[in-house]
């Protein structure tokens, strides 16, 4: 039995000596990417929203009637109801309650206010629609707001599964309103 775990303990010297006195090398890639996949899906991109853009231009090149703004982040509004008085807009935490329908760019309804129903937003707190994520924010209470959003700020190249299909921009119509403002957290605790 001794002579036994002796051998044993030899056995295992000899393949830790062994294992460790080899030099491994870094397994090499199969194959190098050139970035070419990238490169065309980069350009495929700048054509898409190009044309998109162009769409929306037109759009408003027609509608004489509204007085167009483009935001910051890539998509145009028009007021259809504008709060004249000074009132503040959404924040990071309140929530935002509105409605809204979503049409195609030749204004055919895709989703009626009706079957959307109003909604409760906790403003950057929530997943939504990325343009009306964003703007809502722009909005005051009593607000309605037309949006045309690129497919970028809308569904994107996914749509939504059902009636917006890929790569769709979308002309949404918002009505905020209600926001309630988020209660600060206390940070005082009471001794007794």
């Amino acid at each position: 039995m001794k002579a036994l775990k002796i051998i044993g303990l030899l056995v295992l010297g000899m393949n830790l000596v062994t294992c460790c006195s080899q030099k491994q090398e870094a397994r090499r890639p199969i194959s190098q990417k050139s970035g070419e996949f990238m490169k065309q899906s980069i350009e495929r991109n700048k054509k898409l929203n190009q044309g998109e853009e162009s769409l929306i231009a037109n759009i408003i090149k027609k509608d004489t009637a509204n007085d167009y703004t483009a935001s910051t982040k890539g998509y145009w509004y028009y007021y259809n109801t504008k709060n004249t008085t000074a009132t503040a807009t959404p924040v990071k935490g309140d929530i935002a309650m509105f409605d809204y329908e979503i049409k195609d760019l030749a204004g055919k309804i895709i989703y009626s206010q009706a079957e959307l129903k109003p909604q409760n937003y906790r403003v950057d707190k929530q997943d939504f629609i990325k343009g009306i994520q964003d703007g809502i924010k722009l909005m005051q209470k009593g607000e309605k707001v037309t949006f045309l959003f690129p497919s970028h700020m809308a569904f994107g190249y996914h749509g939504d599964d059902n009636r917006i299909g890929t790569n769709q921009p979308l002309l949404c119509t918002v009505t905020l309103n209600d926001i309630k403002k988020e209660k600060p957290v206390s940070t005082e605790t009471k001794i007794e």
